[in-house]
């Protein structure tokens, strides 16, 4: 039995969109079983609205009464909010009651909860986020940092280098995974210090198979399977990726129903839109691993719905747990 921390009171839409997930996971999966970690009153209420007769046993109401917002100081929250769902979800994993915890609240206050009360490994200074990203072909590329640290040395970038190989060997079973830096350019001594101090690093590291500077416009191209940045950079090419798939399928979907026959033909491509749609979905895939700590801590997107809080329990928070461990002995 796979046991999940699930904090209820994380994200957009909470507490509706956590519960609600979780009950679907437990619906999907019959060898999981879930900490609802919020207030119980809240929880208990909208548990009344679900049918969740059949999932008597297979879960538990962990009671939390306060709540780490947007708003608050990641470090500062995470030290005086002791009876915050984020902190008590992340002390289920600490305790070894729980095998992972999944969130879509605070990014800064989940990496400082996975820092201070679970512990780096040995060797990593920053923990970073390291999401898949769909590639041409059929390919994935694992990017990281992207958004963990807004500021991060070259020394970081180094490290994520070395997490992100370990990773991308473990979940895309690939000997030597090809690792870039992202940069403005492809030559060598492009970009800021930062940069440019990191590349020195990642070239001369001999456990690393770094490729180059790699441009934003060749991440989805697939030509690494590792590309490192900063959390701020991360974020931005994250959120800007998000914007333009929404803007691709409206501006599709406006177009071919203008018009009979563009309807017709947009009823036949309709599979293979979907497909496609799948593919961009970050609900899909539900969250991304935070790498560089003592364990499985799974961050979903902070507008996350119930589909994506489903996904990134069954995929991530239950599917990722054996590989989290290989690459934590890796490190």
């Amino acid at each position: 039995m796979v046991k999940i921390a699930l904090d209820v009171m994380g994200g957009d839409n909470a507490p509706q969109a956590p519960i609600l997930g979780g009950v679907e996971a437990l619906k999907t999966d019959n060898e999981l079983y879930i900490y609802f970690v919020g207030p119980v009153q809240a929880i208990k209420e909208q548990l009344s609205k679900l049918d969740v007769e059949k999932l008597q046993g297979r879960y538990e109401i962990i009671d939390a009464q306060e709540v780490i917002t947007n708003d608050d100081k990641p470090v500062e929250a995470v030290r005086r909010k002791k009876d915050s769902s984020l902190v008590k979800a992340v002390t289920l994993v600490k305790e070894g009651k729980a095998n992972s915890v999944v969130t879509a609240g605070n990014t800064g206050a989940f990496m400082a909860a996975g820092y201070f009360i679970l512990g780096r490994i040995k060797g990593i200074s920053r923990p970073a986020l390291a999401p898949i990203f769909p590639a041409q072909g059929g390919k994935h590329t694992v990017v990281l940092d992207i958004g963990a640290n807004m500021d991060a040395t070259a020394e970081n970038l180094l490290q994520y280098g070395k997490m992100g190989s370990i990773y991308a060997q473990r979940v895309f079973k690939i000997k030597n995974p090809k690792v870039g830096l992202l940069n403005v350019g492809v030559e060598e001594g492009k970009g800021n210090e930062v940069t440019k101090g990191a590349y020195d690093l990642l070239k001369n590291d001999p456990s690393i198979n770094f490729i180059g500077n790699v441009e934003a416009r060749d991440v989805p191209m697939g030509v690494a399977d590792v590309i490192v940045c900063d959390g701020f950079v991360g974020n931005v090419m994250l959120k800007f990726m998000e914007g333009l798939a929404s803007f691709i399928f409206t501006s599709l979907k406006e177009e071919l129903t203008r018009g009979v026959f563009r309807t017709i033909g947009a009823m036949l491509l309709k599979p293979a839109f979907k497909d496609f749609k799948k593919k961009m979905d970050y609900s899909e895939h539900g969250g991304a691993p935070l790498l560089g700590v003592k364990g499985a801590c799974i961050k979903s997107h902070g507008s996350s719905d119930a589909k994506a809080i489903k996904n990134a329990i069954l995929k991530q928070g239950k599917g990722m747990i054996e590989v989290l461990e290989k690459f934590n002995e890796g490190i």
